[in-house]
């Protein structure tokens, strides 16, 4: 079955907006993480929370590097924070995990946000081979 993950990102946006709409910004990063998850899986989604990917350094693996937020059906990844500003390290790490991951489609969601469509960010990596 082909995966549509434009409907997976609409998907996690509108989740996303209930979300925000429903408990306003200010909680924990891993309260907004059990109700994305929530949403989504109401939704028929796969959901793997905090899921952790391994790197490979030459001959060294490291079977943690990193940990996921979420990953929805093993083809988007979501990264979510609860901060002030968003900063381009946050952005250099969901890059980052699309890369290791070989995953194309990720967002980087802020709740902190007062309006959540400002703390909305889509990022899309074209890995080649």
């Amino acid at each position: 079955m082909k995966v549509d993950k434009e409907k997976i990102g609409r998907d996690i946006v509108d989740s996303s907006f209930k979300i925000h709409t429903t408990l306003g910004p200010g909680l924990l990063e891993s309260a907004y993480e059990a109700c994305l998850a929530y949403e989504l899986e109401n939704r028929g989604y796969t959901i793997e929370r905090q899921k952790p990917q391994s790197i490979q350094y030459e001959s060294l693996t490291i079977e943690t590097a990193y940990r996921l937020d979420i990953v929805v059906n093993d083809s988007v990844i979501v990264e979510l924070k609860s901060v002030e500003e968003i900063l381009q390290v946050h952005k250099a790490q969901l890059l980052t995990y699309l890369r290791f991951s070989k995953i194309t489609l990720g967002y980087l969601i802020n709740f902190y946000t007062p309006l959540i469509k400002n703390g909305i960010t889509r990022m899309v990596l074209n890995h080649t081979t």
